[in-house]
C-alpha cells in the first residue's frame, strides 16, 4: 500500500489549556505556537515538520527499491537522502579525512559519504543462530566486515552502498529482521531484558509484549510523523535502562494484582539529560502495548514541533508532569483508568550479564564482552558457529554492548567460551573492558568532534594492565562520547568522557574530553559532576583515568560506590 498524508491521525483541536502546558512567553506577550497537533497548530514549523508532512518518510523504502538503488547516489534528493532515509536505518557515514575541527563548520552535503551506516533493528535483543548468521553474511559481503552492538541492542552496519540495500532487506527479511524505523522521528527499537524467559526469578516475561508492540505498530503511518525519535524499554528486571527511555516498563508486583508493570516517561539524554518520571501506575502484561500506543500517541499530539531540540517527550514531561499526563492519558487514550502501583526497585549494581550465570531451567547463559561493542561479521559467525557446537540457538544483545549466549549445559560452558575467546569477546572481563562503553566516533559519524572506537581498546589495554591487582569491590563505568549527545551515556556514567577539541600543554588544538564524574542508573540514578574547568587531552587519557581510580580506590569509604564518592571527593582529587 502507498501510504500517503491521509493516512495521518490528525486530532481534533484541543483547547490551549488542555495540557496545563506552561506558558513560553516574554512579557505581555502571547505564548509561541509550538506545534502541538493537539491544539490546532498543524502549520509545520521547520522544515523537518515540511518534509513528514508533505510525504510520510515510510514511502521512502519503494523508492530505494525502484529507484535510488538502480540510479545510484546521485540520484538521491536532499530531503529523502538526509530525512526519509533516517526511517530505514540509514544514514549516511562521515566522509573519510574530515577532522573534527572542522564537524560544526561543514554543511551536511561536505560531510556526506556516498556509503551508509545501516542499522538493523533487533527488538529486546533476541536473535537466533539464523539471523545472527545473516547479521554476519550481510557483514561480510556488503559492509566490509563492519559490525557494532550498539547501547541500543541493534547491530550497525557500516561502507554499505545504495545499490546493495534491496539485496541487503531481502537477506535480513528471510530471517525475521527488518531496519524500518530503526531511525527517525518514530518508535525506534524496543529494549528488553537480555535474560528474558530464562532468568531465575523473572515472575512475568515480557517477550510477548515486545512483539505484539513490534507487529502492531511499528511501520503504522500513523505513528510515523512523531515529534522526535521515541525510545522504548519493556523488561521484568531492571536492565534495560529504564530511566533514560521516553516510556518504559519495569518489572513489578503489586500487593493486590500481583506481577506487572511500573510505567515511567519522559527520560533521555543528549544535551540536556532528564531522567524518567513515573506515571504512578501499574500495568498487567496484556496491557502493555495498549498503555505503550496511549503514550505514543499522547507525544504525536502534544509532543512540542516548533524546534527540534525541544521536541523530545522529556520536555513535555518537564513541563506539565507526570500527575497531568496520566489523566490526559485516561481521558482521551485508553478505556479506563490505569491502577496505582508500587514503584520498582532498582538493583544496588547494574546487571551487564557478562560471565557464566544459571538459568531458571538449570542450563547456563554466558556473557561475552567485545571492547565497546566492536565486532566484525566474522566475528559474530564464529559466535554462532560456538554456540550451535554448545548445543544452543539463541544469543542475545545486550543496552551495554554486550552478547550472551543462551541454553549451554553445564559441562559445555568452558567449551564454548576457548572457542569464542579468541575472537576478542572475553566471558571473563576486567572490570575496563566490561565497563567501557564508547558511540560510533569520528570514524563514522558526520556528528562527531574525537574519535572513539580505537581510543576505548587503547584505554581497555592500558587499564587492564596498570590496574592489574587493583581491589575494587565495585565496578567503575566508563563511556567515551565523540560529540555532546551522549549516545555513550556520559551524564550517567562514572566516569563520562565528552569529545571536544581542547587546548594542550603547548597551544596546540588536539583531541580531547570534558569530564562528568559520578553519574549513575539504577541505584545512583543521577548526573554526573561537570568539571568545568578541566579538559583532558586524548594523549593523557589513560594517565587520567587511572589516577582517578587510584584516588577512588585510596579514599573511598568501606561499600562507597564511585558515584557517590566522586560526588563528594575535593575537586584536587578529581584533576
Amino acid at each position: 500500500m502507498v501510504i500517503t498524508t491521509e493516512h495521518y491521525a490528525k486530532p481534533e483541536p484541543a483547547p490551549a489549556a488542555a495540557t496545563g502546558a506552561a506558558p513560553r512567553r516574554g512579557a505581555g506577550r502571547p505564548a509561541r505556537p509550538e506545534g502541538q497537533w493537539a491544539l490546532g497548530q498543524t502549520e509545520p514549523l521547520n522544515h523537518n515538520e515540511e518534509f513528514k508532512r508533505d510525504d510520510n518518510p515510510l514511502n521512502v523504502r519503494a523508492r530505494i527499491i525502484d529507484t535510488y538503488s538502480r540510479e545510484g547516489f546521485d540520484s538521491i534528493p536532499s530531503d529523502d537522502l538526509r530525512g526519509r532515509f533516517r526511517w530505514m536505518g540509514l544514514y549516511t557515514q562521515r566522509k573519510p579525512g574530515i577532522d573534527g575541527g572542522r564537524t560544526a563548520s561543514l554543511e551536511p552535503h561536505e560531510l556526506d559519504d556516498v556509503h551508509f551506516m545501516m542499522r538493523v533493528r533487533i527488538d529486546g535483543g533476541a536473535l537466533s543462530l539464523a539471523q545472527l548468521e545473516a547479521i554476519a553474511d550481510i557483514s561480510r559481503t556488503y559492509g566490509r566486515d563492519s559490525a557494532d552492538i550498539t547501547d541500543r541492542q541493534n547491530i550497525q552496519f557500516h561502507w554499505i552502498r545504495i545499490e546493495d540495500v534491496p539485496a541487503i532487506w531481502e537477506r535480513l527479511e528471510a530471517v525475521g529482521l527488518e531496519t524500518t524505523e530503526a531511525c527517525g522521528d518514530c518508535p525506534r527499537v524496543i529494549l528488553g531484558s537480555p535474560v528474558a524467559g530464562v532468568a531465575k526469578g523473572e515472575l512475568v516475561d515480557p517477550t510477548a509484549a515486545i512483539a505484539e508492540i513490534k507487529e502492531r505498530f511499528i511501520g503504522d503511518p500513523t505513528l510515523s510523523n512523531l515529534p522526535r525519535k521515541y525510545k522504548t524499554s519493556v523488561a521484568w528486571h531492571w536492565d534495560a535502562i529504564p530511566e533514560i527511555n521516553d516510556i518504559s516498563f519495569v518489572g513489578v508486583e503489586h500487593p493486590e494484582h500481583g506481577p506487572g508493570f511500573d510505567v515511567l516517561v519522559g527520560g533521555g539524554l543528549s544535551t540536556s539529560a532528564h531522567l524518567a518520571v513515573r506515571l504512578g501506575a501499574w500495568v498487567a502484561l496484556e496491557d502493555v502495548p495498549a498503555v505503550w500506543h496511549a503514550v505514543t500517541g499522547f507525544f504525536r499530539d502534544y509532543g512540542y514541533r516548533r524546534l527540534r531540540n525541544k521536541a523530545r517527550l522529556k520536555y513535555l514531561v518537564a513541563d506539565i508532569g507526570a500527575e497531568k499526563i496520566r489523566e490526559i492519558l485516561e481521558r482521551d487514550y485508553l478505556d479506563a483508568p490505569m491502577i496505582d502501583g508500587p514503584a520498582a526497585v532498582a538493583p544496588d549494581r547494574p546487571l551487564d550479564y557478562v560471565g557464566v550465570h544459571e538459568q531458571a531451567d538449570g542450563n547456563r547463559f554466558v556473557g561475552f564482552s567485545p571492547i565497546a561493542g566492536r565486532v566484525s561479521g566474522m566475528t559474530l559467525q564464529h559466535v554462532a558457529d560456538a554456540a550451535r557446537a554448545a548445543g544452543s540457538d539463541r544469543v542475545r544483545l545486550t543496552p551495554l554492548q554486550k552478547l550472551l549466549v543462551l541454553d549451554i549445559a553445564p559441562e559445555k560452558v568452558d567449551s564454548l567460551i576457548a572457542a569464542i575467546e579468541p575472537h576478542g569477546l572475553i566471558a571473563r572481563a576486567s572490570t575496563w573492558r566490561r565497563g567501557t562503553l564508547a558511540c560510533t566516533g569520528l570514524e563514522y559519524c558526520k556528528l562527531a568532534i574525537v574519535e572513539t572506537k580505537a581510543r576505548a581498546a587503547t584505554l581497555v589495554t592500558r587499564l587492564e594492565e596498570r590496574l592489574d591487582g587493583l581491589e575494587l569491590d565495585r565496578p567503575v563505568s566508563v563511556g567515551i562520547n565523540g560529540c555532546p549527545n551522549s549516545c555513550a551515556r556520559i551524564q550517567t556514567t562514572d566516569i563520562g568522557l565528552k569529545g571536544q577539541i581542547v587546548t594542550d600543554a603547548d597551544g596546540n588544538q588536539v583531541e580531547g574530553f570534558q569530564v562528568h564524574l559520578g553519574g549513575g542508573l539504577g541505584l545512583d540514578a543521577g548526573f554526573g559532576r561537570k568539571l568545568r574547568g578541566h579538559k583532558v587531552t586524548a594523549e593523557e587519557l589513560s594517565d587520567y583515568v587511572e589516577r582517578i581510580v587510584r584516588n577512588y580506590a585510596d579514599s573511598k569509604e568501606p561499600g562507597e560506590r564511585f558515584a557517590q564518592w566522586a560526588q563528594r571527593a575535593p575537586q584536587e582529587q578529581l584533576v
